[in-house]
């Protein structure tokens, strides 16, 4: 049960960096103004910025590695 919940966790958080990335690379992102509950707007808004801030710390460490290098 617990395993579970860490999984789900985990998937959850992996779903809104992925949602990162695109929202970074092409621009596009949720339109959270379709949602009527403004708290949940809200909830939603904050698990957006947590795969935001998720990206940028994958980024830094993938930066720093010596198994990646940028390509442009």
């Amino acid at each position: 049960m617990f395993g579970s919940l860490i999984h789900l966790g985990i998937d959850a958080v992996l779903i809104s960096a992925f949602l990162a990335g695109i929202k970074r690379s092409t621009g596009l992102t949720p339109r959270l103004s379709d949602v009527p509950n403004k708290d949940i707007r809200q909830i939603l808004r904050s698990y957006l910025e947590l795969g935001e801030y998720i990206f940028d710390f994958a980024v830094v460490i993938f930066g720093r590695s010596s198994s990646f290098e940028r390509k442009h």
